[in-house]
């Protein structure tokens, strides 16, 4: 009984007529060859005859191998035989030789045929002769890896950004740049410090304009030793959408070219000198601050007597003509004749000039400036600021001068004798609004119903020293409330004192 076969499932060309399927293959722009299971050439068709030179006569019977050239590596051709031989369709690309030597690059798809059984009867190549894409490909490629090698070498930071500040090219600088900072985007943190800087958005978007130019920026983190300046300019530029649905309608997409220079170098330079110039100031205004709160201070002490005395003078007179009272009137117009004097004699405060000031930068400063007050009390010290603080309008002297009086008063408070663990904790933050300097230090801490009370006039914890007039915190309140801020004291959570000096960003007078 003779088995039954299985009726093979139509093709989807069944139903085509066999001369549509004739002129598709003789005309299709793509180069067809079919050959046995052996590779040996069965047919090839028109296209196959332009893309090569072989003639149909020349190419039927004939080995594909035929175009094979020795620049092809024989591994390509063994992963190949070994795919097809798999019943698996082959796509790569060969350097093929034509009839008259000259050789072109192919690429290539090798697909078997199968009989019912899926035995191989006939291997079908299509290839197109892409010679020309590869030179393009190739000149594309070349141009890349030379713009790459440019920008790479490139000593300033580059970085080409869309609308939403993500990167889309960077260099080894930036790299660099990037993990310093912790990961954190160095573009994020350099476009925020030239937002603060110019207060405003970027230059209107206009291809090759500028967005903003030679801005310089500061930023402090915890790990560097020194704090890092670069100049920083954006231009804007287009780029070519790379979607699907762009491909008819490709808009320009906005970019921003971000260039940042390293001009730590020069400025260090500068802050040096700027530093020692600084010292020798506030020196002068030390001195000058200490005589004019010891002069204030011999005021406040004369005021008490000599208004006891006025009392005196004023019952006298209430009580009829005393031989006593014109000896006690001239007493008294002598003392308030020589207080008088006194209160005139104090230097005045120095007009404060108002300018941009960035409290990272006076932090710092004050701590320079207090390096041999810490070695000499044994203080060790841990500063703590945001990589980018906004600067706000106001007195640089006065501003350091409190600092510098919430820096002072944390190493006496912990300059006691006997007293271990002394470390000095400074920090600084800011939000939209405020900008927030915490000095904590591990000394014995205020008791909560004197924290107010610390800041008033010649009242201080320490006057059996006789050193302490007791105005620090009472002139950096006042420093601070000219501000439009003010200090707040409380207790650490392990123990010790925590001043907190907040002071608003913008104001709408004055500082």
């Amino acid at each position: 009984m003779p088995r039954s076969r299985k009726t093979p499932t139509p093709s989807p060309a069944a139903g085509i007529p066999a001369d549509l399927l004739q002129a598709a293959v003789e005309q299709a722009d793509i180069a067809i060859s079919i050959t046995d299971p052996h590779a040996t050439i069965q047919y090839v068709n028109p296209a196959f005859t332009r893309h090569t030179g072989f003639e149909l006569e020349d190419a039927v019977g004939e080995p594909q191998s035929i175009l094979a050239s020795h620049t092809t590596p024989r591994p390509v051709y063994a992963a190949l035989w070994e795919q097809i031989a798999s019943r698996q369709p082959w796509r790569g690309r060969l350097v093929n030789r034509r009839k008259d030597g000259s050789q072109y690059i192919a690429d290539l798809t090798i697909s078997p045929l199968l009989d019912d059984n899926g035995n191989i009867v006939h291997f079908l190549g299509l290839h197109r002769d892409i010679t020309e894409m590869h030179r393009l490909e190739c000149a594309v490629r070349n141009q890349k890896a030379l713009i790459e090698s440019v920008v790479d070498t490139a000593p300033m930071v580059l970085a080409l950004l869309n609308m939403e500040d993500r990167v889309l090219l960077d260099n080894h600088a930036y790299k660099a740049l990037t993990a310093d900072l912790g990961m954190t985007e160095a573009a994020s943190v350099l476009l925020e410090a030239v937002r603060h800087e110019i207060g405003s958005g970027f230059g209107p978007f206009k291809p090759g304009a500028m967005a903003f130019t030679d801005q310089q920026v500061r930023l402090d983190h915890p790990q560097w030793r020194n704090p890092r300046w670069y100049n920083c300019s954006g231009t804007w530029l287009t780029a070519t959408p790379d979607s699907a649905d762009a491909f008819f309608d490709p808009k320009p997409l906005p970019c921003l070219l971000l260039v940042a220079t390293d001009v730590s170098r020069q400025v260090m330079e500068q802050e040096k000198a700027r530093v020692a110039a600084l010292h020798a100031l506030m020196a002068d205004e030390e001195r000058e601050q200490s005589l004019r709160e010891s002069m204030t201070a011999a005021v406040y002490q004369m005021e008490g007597p000599l208004n006891v005395l006025e009392s005196v003078v004023n019952l006298m007179g209430r009580r009829g003509c005393d031989p006593t009272q014109a000896a006690l009137v001239e007493a008294l117009k002598a003392g308030q004749s020589a207080l008088e004097a006194l209160r005139s004699a104090a230097p005045a405060p120095t007009s404060a000039a108002l300018s941009r000031v960035n409290l990272n930068e006076a932090v710092r400063d004050v701590l320079d400036l207090s390096a041999q007050k810490f070695l000499a009390a044994g203080v060790s010290v841990s500063w703590a600021p945001q990589l980018v603080l906004p600067s706000l309008q106001g007195s640089p002297a006065r501003l350091r001068s409190l600092l510098k009086a919430l820096i002072d008063n944390a190493i006496e408070a912990m300059n006691s004798k006997g007293w271990q663990l002394r470390e000095l904790s400074i920090a600084s933050h800011a939000d939209a609004e405020c900008i927030e300097i915490t000095v904590a230090d591990s000394g014995p801490g205020l008791a909560p119903e004197l924290c107010l009370k610390a800041f008033e006039p010649f009242w201080s914890t320490k006057k059996a020293h006789g050193k302490h007039l007791g105005t620090g915190l009472s002139s950096a309140q006042q420093v601070a409330v000219d501000h439009g801020g003010g200090i707040e004291l409380g207790s650490g959570p392990q123990g010790g004192c925590v001043a907190k000096l907040v002071l608003p960003i913008k104001r709408g007078s004055g500082y």
